[in-house]
């Protein structure tokens, strides 16, 4: 193995795929991105992209083991991404089929417990026992972290973006009232362009907007933390997190998110422990730190 033994980290989104080389004191180097092909039932376009980008990276030599992780539905014992909205693929053996392309061994997972995962061992969650990564970009999942290990269900545990929070907003998964259609980052910046008919580039405009004081943007927001309160009330009662690190687009704002926050859920509890709300540290390379780490363990 010419490239040193090097792990090779991809983590495919939606939008665009990351890659890494995770050295062996856990450190991910420059991250490279690329868009995302549309995926297709069988993924196809999605392999050969990540075929390419590992070659690229280990610069044509076998690596000593490839993590990938995807959105969706995914059955990691299996290797399998089970289903993803975003991607348009179901039931795709990703480990077979990119074991036999790049001749190495390879570790598929979800993205949102593979960045939990890695906050858990090198960032906001370090040292908990119990906590929970929570990620509001796109979508709105949970990676569980439960008595020191992340809990995956066979690929269908976190999925509090699609619990009911109590309006009447249509989600895209087909049904109504689910703290994502609500909540995610990419909502909030939706919900403001249709209150207001001015559109923005994303949550990040609505967060300037707000601390600016225009009235849309805070009712869309208070809206959107409301609803990620009532969300957290639901899983500290469950499996009582003691700490929970929010990312992705809405984490950016911590300024606007962590405190409110804090306190809207503290008003929601009563006996229960609350959690100790942080900002997530390792930004929207978790994913990509997380699928270099699964990958790591196939070698150790």
């Amino acid at each position: 193995m010419t490239a040193g033994g090097q792990v090779v980290a991809v983590d495919v989104g939606g939008t665009s795929i990351k890659a890494g080389l995770l050295g062996a004191d856990g450190r991910l180097g420059p991250v490279d991105r690329t868009a995302t092909p549309p995926a297709g039932s069988d993924g196809a376009p999605v392999l050969d992209a990540v075929e390419a980008i590992v070659r690229r990276l280990s610069q044509g030599a076998r690596p000593a083991a490839v993590g990938v992780v995807v959105p969706g539905i995914v059955d990691d014992a299996a290797g399998v991404a089970v289903h993803a909205e975003n991607l348009g693929w179901s039931d795709v053996p990703l480990r077979d089929l990119l074991m036999k392309r790049l001749g190495c061994p390879v570790a598929v997972g979800h993205d949102v417990r593979a960045g939990g995962l890695a906050e858990h061992r090198a960032g906001a969650c370090r040292g908990a026992r119990n906590a929970a990564f929570l990620p509001v970009g796109t979508g709105i999942a949970a990676a569980l972290i439960l008595d020191g290990r992340v809990f995956a269900a066979e690929g269908y545990a976190g999925e509090i973006g699609h619990v009911d929070v109590g309006h009447d907003l249509p989600c895209a998964c087909g049904g109504r009232g689910c703290l994502e259609a609500i909540a995610s980052a990419a909502s909030v910046a939706r919900r403001y362009a249709l209150v207001t008919g001015t559109a923005v580039a994303g949550s990040r405009d609505v967060a300037e907007l707000v601390r600016r004081g225009d009235p849309a943007a805070v009712a869309v927001w208070d809206d959107a933390l409301d609803a990620l309160a009532y969300g957290l009330s639901l899983l500290t009662g469950v499996v009582a997190p003691t700490v929970v690190a929010i990312g992705g687009g809405l984490g950016e704002s911590a300024d606007l998110v962590l405190r409110p926050l804090a306190g809207r859920l503290a008003a929601r509890l009563t006996f229960q422990r609350p959690p100790r709300l942080v900002a997530a540290e390792l930004g929207d390379r978790a994913g990509c730190v997380g699928a270099g780490l699964l990958a790591r363990e196939l070698i150790t």
